[in-house]
């Protein structure tokens, strides 16, 4: 990695204030002078500013309770995005994990891990989904088969993955997925001839939400949480 970029990263300073500080002879690699922001480095090197080592930040991996009126977004123009409510050093880098609507709440996943990511929200790897669905009206009986066979939804090639639910009384489930398609539980349930009055995700993969976690708080994985992705 070049050496501006790296101090960068590891910084709030920007590739200006990196190249002044190497210009001022302030900044060392392995206990020699920098001599260019351009000069390559890696991770086993000693990179110091006056002095001090600096260090690219691990990989991180946190949840969040998302509150409904909040956007999976890094940026929007409107709403509040879940970034917003993350105070930690360069959130810029952070990225979403599986998306949820703006009225839909719960267990939002949030890394700066692209591969970890990935595995989070393709199809291919079976990454289950469980969430708390409210209905407007009362569960049909045949909604276990028809979830069971692959719900088809309007506008879709495909049908739905195969999936399951729990009753939890008449007018609320637990249901389970493993895709993320465009409001996929919203629409499943119009598909049944129902209508989801609220939705709560509870799970993804072996990671369930944290029941202490009030909504907008978050908090990092755990070493095992983490390692549940694969």
């Amino acid at each position: 990695m070049r050496l501006d970029k790296y101090i960068s990263n590891a910084t709030d300073l920007s590739r200006t204030d990196v190249k002044k500080l190497i210009k001022s002879g302030l900044v060392s690699i392995d206990d020699e002078l920098a001599t260019s922001g351009s000069q390559k480095v890696t991770d086993e090197q000693d990179i110091a500013i006056e002095g001090s080592t600096i260090q690219l930040m691990a990989t991180r991996y946190f949840m969040m309770n998302k509150p409904a009126g909040v956007v999976s977004a890094t940026k929007d123009h409107t709403n509040p995005t879940a970034l917003d409510l993350i105070y930690e050093h360069r959130n810029d880098q952070l990225q979403i994990a599986g998306r949820l609507d703006i009225d839909t709440t719960g267990l939002l996943l949030i890394t700066d891990d692209g591969q970890w990511n990935h595995i989070v929200t393709s199809p291919r790897t079976d990454c289950k989904k469980v969430y708390l669905v409210e209905l407007e009206n009362p569960v049909g009986k045949d909604y276990q088969r028809k979830l069971e066979t692959g719900i088809a939804l309007e506008g879709e090639k495909r049908r739905c993955l195969p999936a399951s639910m729990e009753v939890i009384d008449d007018h609320h489930i637990r249901l389970c997925i493993s895709e993320g398609k465009y409001h996929q539980v919203k629409r499943m349930m119009t598909s049944l001839g129902n209508h989801v009055v609220s939705l709560h995700r509870l799970q993804i993969g072996g990671i369930e939400l944290d029941p202490n976690l009030e909504p907008g708080d978050y908090r990092p994985l755990t070493e095992e949480e983490i390692a549940s992705i694969q």
